[in-house]
């Protein structure tokens, strides 16, 4: 089955699944727009990188940065429906600040209390 927003234009452009925002289909950087430039977010229409294939079409959360070879950043996606998991390139015209703010989650929000790292190495 293949996934047809519809509030997509002829030109490709489409409404963010999460916050609205209009969505240009090209972008700098990016052969396949696969998240919106303001919030990050996405939306599970791919089996295949760019096949738009998915019977899913559910939000897709980003969760992290990833940094691939070369230092180019990537956002990680989790489907807010099934959970699959997926990385997409950042595009050219992503927000920086959402970019940095999704980079800095873990150090602003860590999984264990830092105030007691010095006691534990201690």
């Amino acid at each position: 089955m293949k996934h047809r927003d519809r509030h997509a234009r002829p030109d490709g452009g489409f409404p963010c699944i999460h916050c609205r925002h209009w969505i240009p289909n090209q972008s700098y950087g990016t052969r396949q727009r696969n998240h919106c430039p303001a919030c990050l977010w996405s939306r599970h229409v791919d089996e295949q990188v760019g096949d738009r294939r998915s019977a899913c079409a559910q939000p897709m959360e980003p969760i992290a940065i990833a940094s691939r070879t070369g230092g180019e950043w990537a956002i990680v996606h989790r489907c807010t429906g099934c959970g699959h998991l997926r990385t997409n390139r950042v595009a050219g015209d992503d927000d920086e600040m959402a970019l940095l703010a999704l980079a800095l989650r873990p150090i602003s929000d860590p999984a264990f209390p830092i105030d007691l790292l010095p006691r534990m190495r201690g």
